[in-house]
């Protein structure tokens, strides 16, 4: 997973600047247009206040923002776009962080930024040493590589991608006479075994789920860079109960292409999601009870966890957002992002919090609810 995503030179995501929107493979809230950053800078907006003027540290001159896994950095764009109309002054002090494994999205990231480009502080790999100020991941955790389990009467086993070589070719065999498959053996390592237990999980014979340990690994350094201030996590997920349950059994590893799914499938022995590795989306359900906790002993405090349809709306709903959706294309726009089933409630947000106290937040101020 780690190769086919990732690899500098066959990668997926280092392959094209843009994966997603109709003419890509996916569809994410950026796709849906600019109402989606201008919401969410209305939550940027308040935080800053908070940052601006916090009675819990000095207050800051001037506040990172920082976008992971942020593509070309349209979602950026969006929110100094609308932080440069309404919030001029918290505009002037922002400082731009853009992170981006792709070297061909990095190099999108002054171009996509248009005039708003002068915000721009940096735009690398890897997130700041150390940063103040908002942190935001929009469909990151997802795309980070995981593990794939499956519990067996004598214990659980972990799933390996492997080489066979077609029927009928000698030993000379070339790159078009072997294919990817999939074959189980011994865990890679015990802290998947830890993982489950810590989540308080107990697999049942024969399910066979996936378990990111990247997703954890990533959100105690972004904790731990974060001095203070706050983090913004969007992704579809669910907490480990619903997770790690009945329902979800054959996991939920799946791949797109061309807006085409093409799910992890135990009897196949097509394994569609291996062909053509580096031309496919390879992507993971979020374990939001292990990312949360992970988090939390890190010491960052929980301010909000629910779907993106009561986040959104109560965001739509603030002072700030006055005007928003006069028009038929806005309100279809937020139409689109709320809608339950589809964006609204696959979507979960995650509020966290460092040396900000428990602040009542405009994002949740309605509704609070998980699905």
């Amino acid at each position: 997973m780690e190769l086919a995503l990732y690899d500098s030179q066959f990668g997926y995501y280092a392959r094209a600047p843009r994966r997603s929107g109709r003419a890509g493979d996916f569809f994410t809230s950026v796709d849906v247009g600019p109402l989606f950053g201008d919401l969410l800078e209305i939550q940027l907006a308040e935080m800053c206040e908070i940052l601006l003027s916090s009675p819990d540290g000095p207050a800051l001159t001037t506040v990172d923002l920082v976008e992971a896994g942020a593509g070309n950095g349209r979602l950026s764009a969006d929110i100094l776009h609308a932080a440069h109309l309404r919030h001029r002054a918290l505009y002037d002090r922002l400082a731009l962080h853009l992170v981006e494994a792709s070297d061909q999205a990095r190099r999108d990231h002054q171009t996509t930024l248009g005039t708003v480009a002068t915000r721009l502080s940096s735009s690398a790999s890897d997130l700041p040493r150390s940063f103040e100020g908002v942190l935001i991941a929009n469909e990151l955790l997802d795309a980070l590589p995981a593990h794939q389990v499956r519990m067996r009467r004598e214990g659980l086993a972990e799933v390996y991608v492997d080489l066979v070589q077609r029927t009928g070719h000698g030993v000379r065999a070339t790159v078009d006479d072997v294919q990817l498959t999939t074959r189980e053996g011994p865990l890679s390592t015990q802290e998947l075994v830890t993982y489950l237990a810590r989540a308080n999980v107990a697999l049942r014979p024969g399910w066979c789920v996936e378990i990111s340990l990247r997703a954890v690994d990533w959100i105690r350094e972004a904790a731990r860079r974060l001095r203070r201030g706050f983090l913004i996590i969007i992704d579809y997920g669910h907490d480990s109960h619903a997770l790690y349950s009945s329902s979800r059994s054959n996991g939920t590893l799946a791949a797109y292409r061309g807006h085409r799914l093409t799910a992890w499938e135990a009897s196949s022995d097509e394994l569609g999601w291996l062909q053509e590795p580096g031309t496919r989306d390879i992507t993971t359900h979020v374990d939001f009870t292990s990312v949360r906790a992970a988090a939390e002993a890190e010491g960052l405090v929980t301010l909000g966890f629910l779907d993106q349809t009561y986040f959104l709306l109560a965001l739509a709903g603030a002072p700030a957002a006055a005007g928003f959706l006069e028009t038929p294309a806005a309100r279809r726009a937020l139409k689109t992002l709320v809608m339950p089933g589809s964006l609204g409630s696959t979507h979960k947000v995650l509020i966290l919090g460092k040396r900000v106290g428990r602040p009542p937040l405009c994002g949740c101020a309605g509704r609070q609810r998980v699905t």
